[in-house]
C-alpha cells in the first residue's frame, strides 16, 4: 500500500494539513459477527492442551484479545480483505500481520485514525476511475 499525500520535503512538512483533509476516526464496529466467520476461515479457537510455543501458525487477535491460532495467514488476510473489499464487512476494521511475531491482528474498535491507502497488487495499482 502506498499513501496518496507523501510529504518529500520532511517528516513533519504537512502532516497537519494531510491529516486533516483525509483522516477521519474510526467510530467503532462491534466485534461479535467477525468471530464466526474467523472461525469458518480456519482460525481455530484456544484449547488449554496445546503448546503454543512450538507451534508453526499465526496468532490471531481481535482488538487485542488472543481468540484463537492460523496455520495458513497469508489464505486468511486475502479473504477477510476481500470480504471488507467487497463491502461484506464495514471498511472501518484494520487488518494487520505482523510477520516477525507471527501475528494477526484485526481492530473494530472506536478513535482509530484512518486514512486512505492505494492498493497495489502485482506491481499495479488497483485504483480506477470508477473508484473515484
Amino acid at each position: 500500500m502506498v499513501c496518496p499525500a507523501e510529504t518529500p520535503e520532511g517528516g513533519s512538512c504537512g502532516l497537519v494539513k494531510n491529516l486533516t483533509l483525509m483522516a477521519q476516526i474510526s467510530v467503532g464496529q462491534r466485534p461479535s459477527h467477525l468471530v464466526p466467520i474467523l472461525y469458518d476461515y480456519g482460525v481455530e479457537p484456544l484449547k488449554a492442551d496445546y503448546n503454543y510455543q512450538n507451534s508453526r501458525s499465526d496468532k490471531v487477535f481481535l482488538n487485542g484479545q488472543w481468540i484463537g491460532n492460523h496455520n495458513y495467514p497469508n489464505e486468511l488476510l486475502r479473504e477477510i480483505r476481500g470480504m471488507r473489499r467487497g463491502n461484506q464487512l464495514p471498511k472501518e476494521y484494520s487488518i494487520v500481520r505482523d510477520i516477525d511475531k507471527r501475528e494477526i491482528k484485526i481492530y473494530t474498535d472506536a478513535g482509530r485514525v484512518q486514512r486512505a491507502m492505494f492498493v497495489i497488487e502485482d506491481n499495479e495499482l488497483r485504483l480506477r476511475k470508477k473508484h473515484v
